[in-house]
C-alpha cells in the first residue's frame, strides 16, 4: 500500500475532496495531498492541502513544506523558473525544509559555480603575470 497519494486538480473537478479522499482513507493511505494551484477558489479549498490518516479519518495538517517522517521527505510549493517561465511547482524537501534542487536547477548551480571559479582563476593568472610570473609554467612544489 502506498504511504502517500498526491492528487493534482485539473480544470474538471474529480472528487478529490470527497470521493477520492474516502477511497484512500479506506485503503489506509497515510498521507493524502491535494495540489490545486488554479481552481482552489472554485473548489473552496487551499491551493495546497496535506491530510494525514488518524484513527481512520483524514485530518488536515498545517505547515509548508510539510515533513513526512515515515517517508523521510517534505513537500511544499516553490516559485521556479522552468524553461524561462516562472511558475509555482511542488518540490520535495529535507527535514529542515530545504528544497531539493531540480535537475535543471542543479545543473544551473553547477554552471554558475564553474563560471565563478573560472573568473577567480583568470584573476589569479593576471595577478601572477603582473608579478612577472608565467601562470602556465609554475614550478612544482
Amino acid at each position: 500500500m502506498p504511504i502517500v497519494a498526491l492528487e493534482m486538480v485539473s480544470h474538471k473537478p474529480g472528487g478529490e475532496y470527497d470521493d477520492k479522499m474516502s477511497i484512500y482513507a479506506g485503503l489506509g493511505v497515510l498521507y493524502y495531498i491535494i495540489y490545486n494551484p488554479e481552481f482552489w477558489r472554485r473548489d473552496r479549498h487551499q491551493p495546497f492541502e496535506v491530510y494525514k490518516l488518524i484513527d481512520g479519518q483524514y485530518r488536515q495538517q498545517i505547515g509548508e513544506p510539510f515533513w513526512m517522517p515515515e517517508v523521510g521527505l517534505g513537500i511544499g510549493r516553490s516559485q521556479q523558473v522552468i524553461g524561462g517561465i516562472e511558475q509555482e511547482i511542488l518540490v520535495w524537501s529535507d527535514e529542515s525544509g530545504n528544497a531539493y534542487p531540480l535537475p535543471d536547477a542543479a545543473a544551473e548551480q553547477m554552471r554558475e559555480q564553474l563560471r565563478v571559479e573560472r573568473q577567480r582563476a583568470e584573476r589569479l593568472a593576471e595577478y601572477l603575470r603582473s608579478q612577472e610570473i608565467d601562470p602556465d609554467n609554475l614550478p612544482e612544489i
